[in-house]
């Protein structure tokens, strides 16, 4: 054998974690390693990091979209109907439950209780509660399991959305997609295992809030734009003939072959999986951000081509924000259907300390048409059973009314971490059903509530992966999504097989 195939043999049998994994699929291939369709071994070792991996037991759900509503949206004007609240607008609260609160803004001396200005009403055959602002979601209500009781340790915005993400609420740490990225694979090498859209003015916690931390990077989320190249940079130059670029990428990749065998740094097998995974991305990604070949129809429901409306929220940034998120939401569709096996849409923001009323009314106009769509075109499909939907952002906002210095009027709410409701639909999750209870001003869970760690847990039982058993070893600990220092557990009333 010769000394440079000596060198690539030796090089797929250490490069076996980190992004230069994604490369050793092609290479293998190429020497018919995978003819029979099925993963092999080089050693003891897993040949490429994203290949398929068995859960801990049968799961049910294959796909996430997690929809992150990055600014906290307020589970008051949406989802918690609070009739009481309304009675008492106006008057303050005890100071019984102001004793040790922090507020971001509020003055606790003067706040006084804020009821919803927005009318609440019963859909579906369950009965589930929503505000006028949400008409189809509400639609899809016996699709959807409400949960009325979440709670956070957080009340700011970055530290909030990273313990969503990620668990605990500190940098460096990997989120959710990269742990099932890790946990189960990919089902198409072509596309990343995780991907993310964004809309909006951008999330507090930016690019944190998708990292692999201390993951291999390969299962670190990878940034899609929704309209024109879905990476920029990715296209193959004019004019460069693509058997000559392929030619260029095994020069390249010789190279480097050679100097990691000098210094062993995973970075150089990162770089080698970076040309490769873009090589395939070339044709997959293009084809996937093309929805030439939907049906009017599909483009309509989602509201792709939908108007700005003429009163628009400072919150929410410039451009078309409205077309922004329903080409997000179909394109996730396409995503799923492709194999992509998490799916990250972020805007922002929902941060609403004041003009409530105005641009909680921007924000839910965008997405209430788009995501009631995408619930509907799954089950249609036969995906939604699959596909487990995520509604939710890192907090919620307070019964009390902001009246912070400098403003003349209360016209919105501040952060609160003590309840606030999220919503899930699809995968294994259970159909019309509102789990907890806040009491008479949503202060704070009456019953069930449901910390954020617990939340992961649940999810990650979906897929059928044990939290306590999903661990990367890190700084001499078997880290994992939920807080190692906290007693998270599975919810089983949230799933469909309770009973």
């Amino acid at each position: 054998m010769k000394t440079r195939d000596l060198y690539r043999r030796e090089f797929l049998t250490t490069s076996l974690s980190g992004l230069g994994g994604v490369a050793l699929t092609t290479m293998l291939a190429e020497d018919g390693v995978f003819a029979d369709g099925k993963q092999k071994r080089v050693g003891s070792a897993i040949v490429s990091p994203l290949a398929e991996k068995p859960p801990h037991f049968a799961p049910k759900a294959k796909h996430c979209i997690f929809i992150l509503m990055a600014g906290a949206p307020s589970q008051l004007d949406l989802f918690d109907y609070k009739p009481t609240l309304k009675k008492l607008d106006g008057k303050p609260m005890p100071a019984s439950l102001l004793e040790g609160v922090r507020f971001a803004f509020i003055q606790k001396e003067t706040a006084t209780l804020m009821g919803s200005q927005f009318q609440f009403q019963q859909h579906g055959e369950c009965g589930m509660w929503f505000s006028e602002l949400l008409p189809n979601i509400a639609g899809c209500a016996d699709d959807i399991t409400m949960i009325r009781t979440m709670h956070t340790d957080q009340f700011n915005h970055h530290p909030g959305q990273l313990l969503l993400q990620c668990g605990r609420p500190l940098f460096g740490l990997p989120s959710m997609g990269s742990w099932l990225s890790y946990g189960l694979g990919t089902i198409n090498q072509n596309l990343p295992s995780y991907v993310v859209l964004t809309a909006g003015r951008g999330s507090s916690g930016g690019a944190t809030l998708w990292s692999s931390g201390f993951l291999p990077s390969v299962h670190a989320g990878v940034l899609l734009r929704n309209e024109g190249p879905p990476i920029l940079n990715l296209e193959l130059p004019p004019g460069l003939p693509a058997r000559l670029q392929r030619k260029g990428l095994d020069a390249i990749r010789e190279l480097n072959q050679r100097r990691y065998e000098e210094i062993h740094d995973p970075e150089i097998a990162s770089r080698i999986a970076a040309y490769e995974l873009a090589w395939r991305m070339q044709s997959a990604a293009p084809e996937l951000t093309d929805l030439s070949g939907e049906t009017q129809k599909t483009l309509d429901d989602y509201g792709v081509n939908r108007p700005e409306p003429k009163e628009r929220s400072n919150r929410a940034g410039t451009g078309e924000q409205y077309k922004s998120f329903a080409r997000s939401c179909l394109l996730a569709r396409r995503m799923v259907e492709r194999g992509v096996r998490f799916v990250n849409i972020i805007f922002a923001s929902w941060d609403h300390h004041s003009n409530l009323k105005r641009d909680l009314t921007y924000n839910t106009g965008m997405v209430d048409q788009p995501i009631a769509a995408l619930i509907r075109d799954l089950k249609q499909r036969g995906l939604l059973d699959e596909t487990l939907v995520v509604w939710g952002g890192e907090f919620g906002r307070t019964p009390l009314g902001e009246n912070r210095p400098g403003y003349k009027q209360v016209t919105g709410r501040d952060h609160h971490p003590y309840a606030f409701s999220m919503f899930l639909a699809g995968g294994g999750m259970r159909p019309g059903y509102t789990h907890g209870e806040t009491d008479e001003i949503s202060w704070a869970p009456a019953r069930d509530p449901v910390h954020i760690n617990d939340l992961q847990a649940t999810m990650l039982h979906l897929f059928g992966l044990d939290h306590l058993r999903l661990t990367y070893r890190h700084q001499g600990l078997d880290q994992r999504l939920t807080n190692v220092t906290r007693d998270s557990q599975v919810i089983p009333e949230l799933l469909a097989d309770h009973g």
